[in-house]
């Protein structure tokens, strides 16, 4: 039967062949969350290797055809994990509604570029014995470094995402990160196809897949030993509250219901959880989410006031606000930072961090000046669009451990969240997730920020408008958390940070080696084929 379906894969052409990669791609979204049904892709990968094995009969060696393919593949698969995009531009529908099948359409086709790159070069580097998963894993991992870095980068839902929905299976992350957990996820999930292989071409063509099985339970046993090693541990004397507002996008940036916003925010953020709760007075930490206010915080004096009416003695703020330039006058204020800010209970300002990665189309515009020119803005409409920050930094809190502040999608960016020389006691990440309503984005967002905490061996604190906000443990545990589209507080010990991991220490160096030596072996194979 499977080999039918192969050799049928194999001799497809025209519509057929591009349906096959397309609803492959389709079907591979189910990997992500919220669905984390990881096991299709042991169907849609090897369709792909069949593709790729009969792409060899077209011209210039295949690499056309097999980048289309990986282009079919991948549009599809982003595509469907990326749909939730669109609700963004029905905020305000009545500006940018008509960008809508633009963008829905046209991000995905953009990004599937890097999957057709990798197509060809895994073309480039192919054998007909199994060494063929090898050269496949190594040119989708590069091409998906890749599609995380060209361009401010994007590795949204890279293929690794597959193997972090079960917790004993993301501890690998620990070691290899999120690209060596994609490396490894095309070479299991790829490794039936060689079934089909004759054995002059593949002795022993039952060893691929079984290798694959065999790794899989290696991943899930350290998984489950590390789990077991490190119990979630909590810091002595620290008390978190996390409020979710659940504010929609045309109140949340609009001036008129400043006062209406603040004593939401005020009576939420007091309010008691049980008989034995004081409100905030039991916190040490009082988290709000991204760009909380529809003002400029620090220039409202009334704002800072109730702020600080609000917060007992010892207890810090951790809010996202909207700043103004240093030194702007008032009302003429054309760009502005999206930042975090610590604020203790006379008002002071302790510490100020300003987004670093800006998020294009959100906010700012590439060529911004002649887009403008032309009509078009962004969706936070600020003229200019927002200035991004010079770098990234720790913040210095009484009684709690230092935070490392993240803003939105900055939690998305493997390798590249935690300065090597300023590792700090646990991440802080706000967010409003709420321009994407109730789709699959806020989870697979949730997802990418849990992998960080398994990769980096940190605590991660999400604060979302909208929601999803949780408390995430070292080892990728949500300890506790407040579902999508509800209004409540979220009360928490911190996690203590584990010991720095081998990840947080190499980085993705072993994973570069790893993609260079199956390169080299699927090479080496290919021209011993050749010979022969």
């Amino acid at each position: 039967m499977i080999r039918r379906i192969a050799l049928a894969v194999v001799l497809s052409y025209g519509w057929r062949r591009a349906a096959i990669a397309f609803a492959a791609g389709l079907i591979s979204s189910l990997a992500m969350a919220p669905f984390d049904a990881w096991p299709v892709l042991f169907v849609t990968l090897p369709l792909m290797v069949w593709l790729i094995d009969g792409a060899g009969a077209g011209r210039l060696g295949g690499v056309p055809a097999a980048a289309l393919s990986g282009w079919l593949f991948g549009f599809g698969y982003l595509l469907a994990g990326l749909q939730w995009v669109g609700n963004a531009f029905l905020v305000d529908a009545d500006v940018f509604g008509w960008l809508l099948p633009f963008v829905v359409s046209g991000l995905p086709a953009f990004l599937a570029l890097f999957m057709a790159l990798a197509f060809a070069l895994a073309r480039m580097m192919w054998t007909r014995d199994a060494s063929r998963l090898l050269a496949l894993a190594a040119a989708i991992t590069a091409c998906e470094w890749l599609r995380g870095h060209v361009l401010t980068g994007f590795p949204w839902n890279a293929l690794g995402y597959s193997l972090s929905g079960q917790l004993a299976l993301a501890q690998t992350a620990s070691l290899i990160g999120l690209w060596g957990l994609t490396f490894l996820s095309v070479a299991i999930f790829a490794s039936p196809a060689v079934l089909i292989d004759s054995r002059e071409d593949t002795r022993r063509p039952w060893f691929a897949p079984l290798a694959a099985v065999a790794l899989l339970v290696a991943m899930a046993t350290f998984g489950a030993v590390r789990l077991t090693q490190q119990p979630t541990r909590y810091v002595a004397d620290v008390k978190l509250r996390l409020m979710q507002p659940n504010l929609q996008q045309d109140v949340k940036f609009n001036y008129s219901a400043k006062q209406a916003t603040m004593q939401k925010y005020l009576a939420l953020s007091d309010r008691s959880t049980g008989p034995q709760s004081a409100g905030v007075r039991d916190v040490t930490v009082l988290i709000w989410p991204e760009s909380a206010f529809p003002f400029f915080l620090t220039r409202e004096g009334d704002a800072m006031a109730q702020i600080a009416e609000l917060l007992p003695k010892g207890t810090v703020l951790i809010t996202g606000g909207v700043r103004a330039p240093d030194g702007a006058q008032a009302g003429s204020v054309s760009r502005a930072y999206n930042s975090i800010y610590a604020i203790d209970h006379d008002g002071a300002v302790l510490s100020v961090y300003d987004k670093l990665y800006l998020v294009p189309g959100g906010e700012f515009l590439p060529l911004q000046g002649l887009l403008e020119k032309i009509g078009l803005r962004q969706l936070t409409k600020i003229r200019g669009g927002f200035i991004a920050g010079d770098r990234r930094r720790s913040m210095q809190l009484p009684n709690a451990p230092s935070v490392l502040p993240l803003i939105c999608y900055e939690a998305i960016f493997p390798g590249d969240i935690v300065p090597r020389n300023d590792r700090p006691g646990w991440i802080v990440n706000l967010t409003n997730d709420g321009w994407f309503g109730k789709s699959t984005g806020p989870y697979q967002h949730l997802q990418h920020a849990r992998l960080r905490a398994v990769e980096e061996g940190l605590p991660i604190v999400r604060a979302a408008n909208t929601g999803i906000s949780a408390i995430i443990d070292p080892a990728g545990r949500i300890v506790a958390r407040l579902d999508l589209g509800i209004e409540g507080v979220l009360d928490s010990r911190l996690p203590a940070a584990a010991t720095p991991t081998f990840y947080s220490r190499y980085g993705d160096l072993p994973v570069a080696l790893f993609v260079a030596g199956a390169a080299l072996i699927a090479l080496r194979r290919r021209r011993s084929g050749q010979r022969h």
